[in-house]
């Protein structure tokens, strides 16, 4: 089964810039003229409505999926079908991510917005109470059982899947793991929440069901990736890094099963280890 890993729109900035550069040794031997590619960072700034809400900083590559993850995991929509249209337009200093709601719904955007100004995908920019800090609801109602070597193959093939990072070094990845550990999809970007985000709206666009896999991403699990796991739906999560505290304790309030520092020979579950099993 094949892996679908994104894809840019034509007139865009490119995802990757190369550059050239000098690599000096400690030693005083003569520097060594290169190039390398570096990861691109532009602003987006996501419309609701004509009424901007956000800008964040991301890779310029799969704004749709984007527009759709950032909507539901930010409590902006619910559905894939509260969302009736994505447009991209290149503005003096960046991009603009237009996403046209159902009229009901960008009612209730409207009447509850709050603007936010992140910086690389910042999770919690511009709240003002901690009452406010996101919280996705109730607890995970997936029976879904993933075995041990699915983790294994599912990281294996995350390395070989990270085109951008390839290239760049410098951006994470999220990706959809079948049960058995095949991706399903792979999304990039220089911010975590924002490559999370960008899977989570491809996964809504395909109509992908959230208790049939598994997520895996490059980064830490802060809380803010447990949120947004949560209201995709998701009930299992592989993470390269370690775990903040607050991210194991929203993850144990869902029902949620945590692996992190996930390696090619062993991954340490924080959480929910009735969902594993060691079989093939």
């Amino acid at each position: 089964m094949s892996t679908e890993t994104g894809s840019r729109t034509s007139g865009l900035p490119p995802c990757a810039v190369p550059v050239s550069m000098q690599v000096m040794a400690y030693d005083g031997s003569a520097p060594k003229p290169d190039t390398r590619a570096l990861a691109a960072e532009a602003p987006v700034n996501l419309v609701y409505g004509s009424v901007p809400h956000a800008v964040m900083m991301a890779t310029p590559a799969d704004l749709e999926d984007f527009a759709y993850g950032f909507s539901l995991t930010e409590g902006i929509v619910d559905s894939v079908d509260e969302i009736r249209a994505t447009r991209v337009e290149m503005a003096e200093d960046g991009l603009r991510l237009h996403v046209d709601l159902a009229p009901g719904r960008l009612r209730e955007h409207l009447a509850r917005k709050r603007a936010i100004s992140g910086r690389t995908g910042c999770g919690v920019c511009g709240i003002e109470d901690l009452a406010q800090l996101p919280r996705a609801g109730g607890r995970a109602a997936s029976e879904v059982r993933i075995a041990l070597p699915a983790i294994a193959r599912a990281l294996s093939d995350l390395d070989r899947a990270q085109v951008l990072g390839a290239q760049t070094r410098a951006v994470h990845a999220a990706a959809w793991a079948r049960r058995d550990g095949s991706l399903a999809a792979v999304r990039e970007d220089v911010g975590r929440h924002n490559a999370l985000d960008k899977l989570i709206g491809a996964l809504m666009r395909a109509g992908t069901p959230a208790d049939e896999g598994f997520l895996v991403i490059t980064s830490r699990c802060s809380f803010e990736m447990v949120e947004k796991a949560a209201r995709l739906g998701a009930a299992v999560i592989v993470a390269i890094s370690a775990p903040t505290s607050l991210a194991l304790e929203r993850a144990r309030s869902y029902g949620l099963t945590l692996c992190a520092i996930a390696r090619a020979d062993t991954v340490t579950v924080f959480t929910g280890a009735e969902r594993l099993t060691t079989g093939g």
